[in-house]
């Protein structure tokens, strides 16, 4: 929800400080560059420990990088507790799914993943469309504040309701650089990192400037944009669960495919839209969501498995870090693309859609090399 809270607030930052495309493409992909290089450093020691410790410290320094984006009163200020931000958030999510990986057997992993996918699409049925109501009545900084008072009774619950996890510590490797040196020669784990490096081209490239645009060309109104992300996140609330059975089901390849082929439709739609009916651009932009959920879910569950338990934890925290550097490269070249006219409209985002879409192509590609080996 923190991450997500940031693209929708585009027009309204951009009208404040009069920032750019190219600036507020920056803003985004501040956090995921952070949380990309400290991800790789994180590599080194996130095996080491139990994994319900590295939960409770790096929720909670997420958690003092939301608040410092709530008090922040300047672009480059905010930039700043971005970073911050996503040193930890990306560690986070690298460690959520390192516990998920080694709770859960192969066979049941993907169900488990649709469960996660779901916790993200309720951030969006509520956070977003709330955040975006917030930030409307009292400012930009408004939702971060919520965020960070609404994390702490959530860190309690950590503390309470999470097991520990200990027993990769049984593999401790001598020497970390093993772990990096290693991962690196495997070509398993190889092709896992250049997999989520395209899956993140072939998507946050489009939605990092979904928001500007469907309000500088498709006529949305600021107050508005809240229904997409409210509808989109609502449908993929009952659909993730259902398309992590689907994948346990019919094998994580096959189905991530299909999805994938079918969610290129919608990608070409979106950056394409002309100024057209509230109701119809809002079931193009659902279906993107669904469909772009639907393909993570079994591209996940083929990357946590595709190294042994004892790296899992350094592996994830590595392929995090490409992940997030990924997704910040593609923010960044989508506002090198985007140009913004003289009248306010967005030129050039179905060049960000032609990306998307190559991307995405060559990741089925790439997702047909991945083995599983736990």
């Amino acid at each position: 929800m923190d991450f997500m809270i940031m693209m929708p607030l585009g027009p309204q930052l951009e009208r404040i400080w009069g920032i750019t495309p190219q600036e507020f493409g920056l803003l985004v992909a501040a956090y995921t560059f952070s949380a990309g290089i400290i991800g790789l450093l994180g590599s080194f020691f996130m095996d080491r420990f139990d994994r319900k410790y590295s939960l409770l410290f790096l929720y909670a320094g997420f958690l003092l990088g939301t608040f410092a984006c709530a008090l922040s009163d300047s672009y480059e200020m905010l930039l700043v507790a971005r970073c911050a931000t996503g040193s930890f958030g990306g560690l986070l999510g690298a460690t959520v799914l390192s516990i998920v990986g080694d709770l859960t057997p192969l066979e049941k992993r993907s169900e488990t993943m649709g469960t996660i996918m779901a916790a993200f699409s309720a951030a969006s049925v509520f956070g977003v469309p709330f955040g975006l109501f917030l930030a409307n009545q009292f400012g930009w900084q408004a939702p971060f504040l919520f965020l960070g008072l609404v994390g702490l009774p959530i860190l309690a619950f950590n503390i309470k309701m999470v097991p520990n996890v200990t027993g990769h510590l049984n593999h401790l490797p001598q020497n970390p650089l093993t772990l990096l040196s290693g991962m690196f020669s495997d070509r398993n784990q190889v092709t896992a990192h250049i997999f989520i490096v395209l899956l993140m081209l072939g998507q946050f490239s489009v939605i990092t400037f979904i928001a500007p645009y469907m309000v500088s060309n498709v006529g949305f109104t600021e107050g508005e944009l809240s229904y997409i992300y409210l509808v989109g996140g609502f449908c993929t609330l009952f659909s993730a669960p259902i398309f992590g059975r689907w994948a346990d089901q019919f094998g994580q390849l096959r189905f991530f495919t299909a999805v994938t082929l079918l969610s290129l439709i919608p990608l070409w739609i979106i950056t394409h839209l002309p100024q057209m009916n509230l109701y119809i651009v809002l079931v193009i932009t659902s279906v993107m969501f669904i469909l772009i959920s639907g393909r993570i879910i079994p591209a996940m569950t083929m990357i946590t498995s595709s190294v042994k338990p004892e790296r899992r934890g350094g592996f994830m925290s590595v392929n995090s870090a490409i992940q997030q550097l990924g997704a910040g490269v593609a923010s960044y070249v989508a506002g090198l693309i985007v140009v913004k006219t003289a009248s306010g409209a967005y030129q050039d985002y179905e060049l960000v859609g032609y990306l998307a879409i190559t991307a995405s192509l060559v990741a089925i590609l790439i997702a047909r090399k991945m083995r599983a080996v736990s």
